[in-house]
């Protein structure tokens, strides 16, 4: 556990960095830290390490004041991961990796094999082992720099925007296979964000901070989304609140998923046409995942996959309601797609049955907003 007892940052010009700021990250959870810029976000994650020094109050680690723990101890126990992964340019990704093993009395060689474990671990192969950081992209670098935070085996990681500076598809495969390690190490985390959809999919509670670093509210994000603890958090969390909470909405148990018709590539359109009464029909490959769907009105010939209209989503059937929504409103025939976890189609979902399980979730969870 990490715990804020009041901690200040006061700088000599009187500017107040971060004030009184009290709360908890538990043990072997995600903590996020967000907010506007001026709001003390890094200022209060380096403080953790005492890369910056708190002007007043405590903080600590497992019950045990920072200010107690020699600082390289300290150190040692918290893995960091910053914006740029920032790599050793002069050495491989293996030997980066291993640098943090190193640094706390592993021998090389074992240093050198955690390392390799971990190239894995972080979803890399381990071809990568002998690459230099130049010979990677942006998010290859910033699962280097995970895997070199863990190799020390730290009992606490800070993490400074580690995924910012990626693009959209690179930043949400890293942030579900960061969420994939951390349900199998159970790490003890805190990250600074300026995105509130990051925080909010990643943090197992959120802390919000206003511009000063005065904590405006600390809730799981169910809680921060259906109670917003004022305006301010409010305005901040912004004005799609009840479509993300839906992301909190387990869809399995209220919808019941009804077969849909398919067809293989290369069907005409008058087979196709006796699989359905609806003017669009999904396409499937040979491994019956659903490639798109085709409109049987404009269909002259055999299905082609340049046919096929691209524009609907996929949900799982463990997904949750805004995901399953979000397949119907995207689908051209307004039927959400199911698939299972080898990505086979299960069946899909019509819009209507979709609604009746909003009204039902918001009955029962995001009414409780006051």
């Amino acid at each position: 556990m990490i715990t804020f007892k009041n901690v200040t940052k006061r700088y000599d010009n009187s500017t107040i960095a971060v004030d009184n700021l009290s709360l908890e990250a538990p043990k072997g959870k995600i903590t996020i830290f967000v907010g506007p810029s001026g709001c003390g976000k890094t200022t209060s994650l380096r403080m953790i390490n005492r890369l910056i020094t708190p002007s007043s109050g405590t903080i600590m680690l497992d019950g045990q004041p920072t200010e107690a723990i020699d600082l390289a101890r300290l150190r040692r126990k918290i893995g960091y991961v910053i914006q740029h992964a920032g790599l050793f340019p002069h050495l491989t990704v293996v030997q980066n990796i291993a640098t943090t093993a190193r640094l706390i009395g592993i021998a090389k060689k074992q240093a050198l094999g955690i390392a390799s474990e971990l190239i894995e671990r972080v979803g890399l192969d381990r071809t990568f082992a002998n690459r230099y950081p130049w010979q990677l992209s942006g998010g290859q670098q910033q699962r280097v720099g995970v895997a070199r935070a863990l190799a020390s085996d730290p009992e606490f990681m800070l993490m400074d925007e580690p995924f910012s500076a990626v693009d959209p598809v690179v930043r949400h495969q890293l942030q579900e296979e960061f969420l994939r390690l951390q349900r199998d190490i159970g790490k003890t985390i805190i990250m600074v964000t300026h995105d509130i959809d990051e925080a909010l999919k990643l943090g197992d509670q959120v802390a919000v901070l206003r511009t000063g670093g005065i904590l405006a509210q600390i809730a799981s994000p169910q809680e921060l989304l259906s109670k917003p603890a004022d305006a301010f958090v409010a305005d901040f969390v912004g004005r799609d609140r009840g479509y993300r909470y839906l992301g909190f909405v387990d869809a399995t148990s209220s919808l019941a998923v009804a077969a849909e018709p398919a067809a293989p590539l290369g069907t005409e359109p008058s087979t196709a046409r006796a699989l359905t009464r609806d003017r669009w029909i999904l396409v499937t490959n040979a491994a019956a995942q659903p490639m798109g769907w085709v409109d049987l009105d404009q269909q002259t010939g055999p299905i082609r996959e340049s046919d096929l209209n691209l524009s609907g989503t996929l949900a799982s059937q463990s997904g949750n309601l805004r995901q399953v929504l979000d397949a119907a409103l995207s689908a051209p025939s307004g039927r959400g797609v199911i698939v299972g976890t080898s990505g086979a189609l299960l069946g899909s979902v019509r819009l209507a049955e979709i609604v009746t399980a909003i009204e039902s979730a918001k009955a029962v969870g995001m009414g409780a907003r006051s």
